[in-house]
């Protein structure tokens, strides 16, 4: 069964700590799927992403093209998992139902930290998907690097 992962943005922003996440996905030989909630946003971390980091190239696209089922990366405000991706991120407020994580080896919930509402939602969301028996686990940015806080094991 697939486990969630929330990650507590504090010391960076999305731009910066979705890359680190996304290169150790795919370092692991697995896709991904990131879903935000709005078209404009996601085209412009479409855009971001191409600019890049200096460390390494990220291969991704945008949902709704001729070669979706063929990205390593597909960047979505829909639901469907075009590329069969094993790794699904949540930006932005973007919600996973219980019976959707099922179809993940891993699902990744970034949030915030400045954000009192965002981090409101992600509470939320812990006890949603932890009420319904998903495993779960809290990382929080300290000092230049992700510090595990809380973890809950599947029932």
């Amino acid at each position: 069964m697939a486990e969630v992962f929330f990650y507590h943005l504090t010391r960076s922003p999305l731009q910066q700590a979705l890359p680190e996440l996304l290169e150790r996905v795919l370092s692991r030989g697995w896709r991904a799927l990131v879903r935000g909630v709005d078209d404009g946003r996601m085209r412009w971390l479409d855009e971001t992403l191409w600019q890049g980091r200096d460390v390494a190239f990220l291969p991704h696209g945008m949902a709704g093209g001729d070669h979706d089922a063929a990205q390593p990366v597909l960047l979505a405000t829909g639901g469907e998992n075009r590329n069969l991706a094993e790794v699904l991120l949540l930006v932005d407020g973007a919600k996973v139902t219980p019976a959707e994580v099922a179809g993940y080896t891993r699902v990744c919930l970034m949030f915030d930290g400045n954000d009192s509402d965002a981090i409101t939602a992600a509470r939320g969301d812990w006890k949603a998907l932890t009420d319904a028996g998903i495993a779960a686990q809290y990382w929080a940015q300290e000092d230049g690097s992700w510090v595990k806080k809380a973890e809950k094991a599947a029932r």
